[in-house]
């Protein structure tokens, strides 16, 4: 067994990140040796007292505004940054992470598969972790599992796959207030409209990523991608850890996206996702029907807790980041994602400096 402790830098410390933290203070092997966040109310902070808890964090570790300050001093192992949405955004700081041979689990969903919308930007990634000894995975309950990965794990039964239809209705109130904006909560209808015209909301990010990871994995060549938002206006208030929608405003984003494949629509997923969706009475799922030979259909309700679920998965491929040759990796590439339920070292390959 790897002797050291497997060391972690976040980067971010808003749901996401704090969430990630909490999640690393309860998991055998690890230790939290840096923490970054932009926000003056959180610089400074003493990360335990904001956690509640000592536990596999470096004593008196408080929160850096700049993460040169903390890297390469501490030599992590692992960085999760929690800090974008898009891989343009988030490129510039994973870039500067693997140059300084730091390995990177990113949420920005983009990163999921960023093939899909800056291929030249991958290959650059790729190219630079490679020459640094490192791996970089964009990781996430969706992209990354839900609407993805599980259903190209499912099509792995089937002979042949004639049609995929992905549905994911969820909760859009565990997640912080970068995402709150981005999906439009508590604008007016109008407000809506004319920031969704301008390219002003993001929605669901993920749906081109999701289809060419799956396109990908079964030798699929994509034609045409098409995607659609629409608002979910409420008819009461809801209010949201982060959010609030107040009636007649938007509480949420229905998403739609079609993908052509020879020349027959092939793929097609639906995501709705909204605050408090039980205020109107919606009941959340994860739904996956695949026609083929044989045909399968799963059906997951409630839906699996995404914010719960991105935080799991980011943590729970620590090892797997950390023992992949080095590039850019999608979670096609990794082994099969498992909860850590005993101590992270034993999963570490060990290396001739541990």
């Amino acid at each position: 067994m790897r002797k050291q402790t497997v060391k972690v830098v976040i980067w971010g410390f808003g749901a996401m990140g704090s969430g990630m933290a909490k999640m690393l203070t309860k998991k055998q092997g690890l230790e939290i040796v840096g923490v970054c966040d932009r926000y003056d109310r959180l610089v400074g902070k003493k990360v335990s007292e904001l956690l509640g808890t000592e536990n596999n964090i470096t004593p008196n570790l408080v929160i850096k505004k700049n993460i040169a300050e903390i890297i390469p001093a501490v030599r992590p192992d692992v960085a999760l940054l929690c800090t974008d949405s898009f891989t343009e955004k988030a490129y510039p700081k994973i870039k500067w992470l693997l140059e300084h041979k730091v390995n990177v689990i990113t949420t920005a969903e983009e990163m999921a598969f960023p093939h899909a919308n800056h291929p030249d930007l991958a290959r650059e990634l790729d190219k630079t972790a490679k020459a640094n000894g490192v791996s970089v995975l964009g990781a996430g309950i969706n992209p990354g599992l839900m609407m993805d990965l599980l259903v190209v794990l499912l099509t792995g039964a089937m002979e042949t796959v004639d049609n995929i239809e992905v549905k994911r209705i969820n909760s859009l109130s565990p997640y912080g207030e970068t995402v709150m904006t981005e999906q439009g909560v508590g604008l007016s209808i109008a407000e809506f409209q004319e920031l969704k015209e301008k390219g002003g909301l993001a929605g669901h990010v993920g749906f081109k990523e999701s289809i060419g990871m799956i396109a990908q994995a079964l030798g699929w060549e994509v034609e045409r991608f098409e995607q659609d938002m629409l608002p979910i206006v409420t008819e009461v208030d809801r209010k949201s850890l982060y959010g609030f929608a107040p009636k007649g405003h938007v509480a949420g984003v229905n998403m739609m996206a079609q993908a052509v494949v020879e020349g027959k629509e092939k793929i097609t997923m639906h995501h709705p996702q909204q605050i408090e969706p039980h205020l109107a009475n919606v009941q959340t799922g994860d739904y996956i029907i695949l026609k083929g030979k044989p045909e399968i259909n799963m059906a997951i309700t409630p839906e699996v807790e995404g914010g719960t679920g991105t935080i799991a998965i980011c943590v729970n491929m620590i090892p797997h980041i950390i023992n992949a040759k080095p590039g850019l990796k999608t979670m096609l590439d990794l082994p099969v994602p498992r909860a850590i339920m005993g101590d992270v070292r034993k999963m570490i390959e060990e290396k001739e400096n541990d």
